[in-house]
């Protein structure tokens, strides 16, 4: 028979002492928070990092302060240890009861903590909407540490003085002298042109990830693994910079603009070959990466502007704002308790966001929803102009890029397809739930 969760000193005295989870580190307060109460930072093994009230904080803290007690004294002389160390920190009466309590319902559920009765919680991902799928890590730390080694200088003030110049020098010249079209048209003709452009442009992504990185490794914290995935519908790469939110809101904001920073090194280095060789197809590379730029800037879905904001207003998590702004706005319903603990600036630019963001999001969705059909059109015409291209004989080159486009088509459609079964599961689920009723107390884990 399983223990319930709500275990007490008196009757279901911990087998040991809670602690902290083994490789978890307390990093401490949320620095440029967006909170009216800045919440403290614990990081977990996984690299996630919880941001906890400082409450829960407090009681982790002492936990991790009396380790040396686990094992060694009675339970409750220990608990009663932790419960004085938490009510001198928190200014009010908390009681060893209440300290178990904390650690089953709040802590250990969050990987945190173990639970009262010495079991390990389980480190799990949280589910993040609208977030990248299928992530498969490319470099590991320890390459992401070297590659971000080797361009962190470009961060210098020096540096970045030049950069900046160059590639505004850059941009005016190719933009406004050199004809694109002509380029398009070349590049049309000649199969390799094709090979190449989408090359460079899968390079300049892999140059903007390490971007990211550099940025971590300047600012004082160690950039994670360099991977790709899919995001809603499309391949992408991604750069875990999750140890970003150790820094403060400065030092956030340059990681977050380190890739299209490394963008526009990438356009600096490609007019320069452009100079040199008069190579017409390097001016759709050009025009690639700058359409790059512009929809990482884009604010709406999770790209480096989404996240901007995010650090700039010191919440990280926009998305989960959407609901209690919309009950406040639409429906004139009070502000729920998540609003209140905002401060206003912040609460203000968010409001602002989420009113901007649902008409944009709901344009794009639906805009990509209505080009299945000519996806699917594209994808069966291309297929069978390789067949045709096959059978006549047509060289490897030709072969190779019409596959790539027609695999460009096909992902598309997959990402579709696994973001309609998301949402119907969402949707099942939430019947399933509504229909069911309240959820019973969980048990402790070992129970």
């Amino acid at each position: 028979m399983s223990t319930p969760a709500t275990s007490t000193i008196d009757d279901a005295e911990p087998c040991t002492l809670p602690t902290l989870t083994e490789g978890a580190e307390l990093v401490g307060e949320f620095k440029g928070s967006g909170y009216r109460e800045p919440p403290q930072l614990v990081s977990l093994p996984n690299r996630q990092l919880v941001r906890l009230p400082p409450l829960l904080f407090q009681v982790v803290k002492a936990l991790h302060d009396h380790r040396h007690l686990a094992g060694a004294i009675d339970p409750r002389i220990a608990l009663d240890a932790v419960a004085t160390e938490v009510s001198r920190a928190a200014g009010a009466r908390i009681s060893g009861e209440q300290v178990l309590f904390l650690v089953d319902r709040k802590l250990a559920p969050l990987g945190v903590t173990t639970y009262s009765n010495g079991a390990r919680p389980q480190l799990v991902k949280p589910d993040t909407f609208l977030g990248l799928r299928f992530k498969l890590a490319v470099f590991p730390e320890s390459a992401t540490w070297i590659l971000a080694g080797l361009f962190s200088w470009l961060f210098t003030p020096v540096a970045m003085i030049f950069a900046f110049a160059a590639v505004f020098l850059s941009e005016v010249w190719v933009l406004g002298t050199q004809s694109v079209g002509d380029a398009l048209h070349g590049a049309i003709l000649a199969p390799e042109s094709i090979l190449m452009v989408l090359g460079l442009a899968i390079a300049s992504c892999v140059f903007h990830e390490i971007g990211h990185a550099a940025a971590c490794r300047y600012s004082g914290v160690r950039p994670g693994v360099m991977g790709c995935g899919i995001y809603l519908v499309w391949p992408a790469f991604y750069t875990d910079i999750t140890e970003s939110y150790r820094l403060g809101r400065g030092g956030r904001i340059r990681t977050d603009l380190g890739g299209v920073y490394f963008n526009g090194i990438f356009l600096v280095g490609l007019t320069l070959v452009y100079l040199q060789t008069g190579f017409q197809p390097l001016l759709l590379v050009i025009l690639t990466v700058n359409f790059e730029i512009i929809q990482q800037l884009l604010p709406t879905l999770r790209f480096d502007g989404y996240y901007i904001i995010s650090d700039l207003v010191g919440i990280p998590d926009l998305f989960k704002y959407i609901k209690p702004i919309l009950r406040r706005t639409l429906l004139r319903r009070a502000a729920d308790e998540r609003l209140k603990a905002l401060k206003r600036w912040p609460q203000m630019i968010v409001t602002l966001w989420v009113l901007t963001v649902i008409p944009a999001l709901a344009f794009q969705l639906t805009l990509i929803a209505v080009r299945v059909p000519e996806l699917v059109v594209s994808d069966w015409r291309m297929i069978e102009g390789l067949g045709r291209a096959a059978a006549a004989g047509a060289g490897p080159l030709r072969l190779i890029t019409a596959g790539l486009q027609i695999l460009l088509l096909i992902l598309p459609l997959l990402g579709l397809a696994l973001l309609a079964y998301r949402l119907v599961r969402w949707l099942v689920v939430k019947a399933v739930r509504y229909v069911q009723g309240p959820a019973p107390e969980p048990a402790l884990p070992g129970a």
